[in-house]
């Protein structure tokens, strides 16, 4: 699965979500994570209640299961949910993404709470139908 970063360093998870400029992406999987890119975005982020600003990230955001920011709007949050990318606020700014994809690891390893369960099923079968139309 795919989680994102909002990160101003590329290091900690210190960027709102309405003005990162970018949000550095991982692949995910029991086995152990990797990176695949730092999504970058332009222009004036900060908040000014523009809500077009944050399709961009929105549509860059849609093949994720995760992204994880230091802070984000009610709106923003509705917004991700409905396309099915849950929003999750770091503890702090101090929190480094290795530090959760290393949890993240652990948890997709042992006991997923429901909702991220539900996430993996989904996948599953997405992944199923999409081999049986190429066998």
């Amino acid at each position: 699965m795919k989680i994102a970063f909002a990160t101003n360093d590329l290091i900690h998870i210190n960027a709102h979500f309405g003005w990162a400029k970018q949000l550095a992406v991982y692949d995910v999987t029991p086995q152990g994570f990797q990176f695949i890119e730092t999504l970058e975005f332009a222009g004036d982020l900060k908040e000014d209640g523009n809500e077009d600003k944050l399709v961009p990230k929105l549509e860059a955001l849609a093949d994720c299961t995760i992204v994880y920011v230091s802070a984000i709007g009610g709106s923003a949050a509705a917004r991700l949910i409905r396309r099915n990318v849950t929003p999750i606020k770091a503890n702090s700014e101090d929190d480094e993404i290795i530090e959760i994809l290393n949890k993240l690891v652990q948890t997709l390893n042992g006991n997923p709470p429901p909702w991220l369960r539900k996430v993996l099923k989904q996948q599953s079968h997405t992944l199923d139908e999409l081999e049986e139309v190429t066998v």
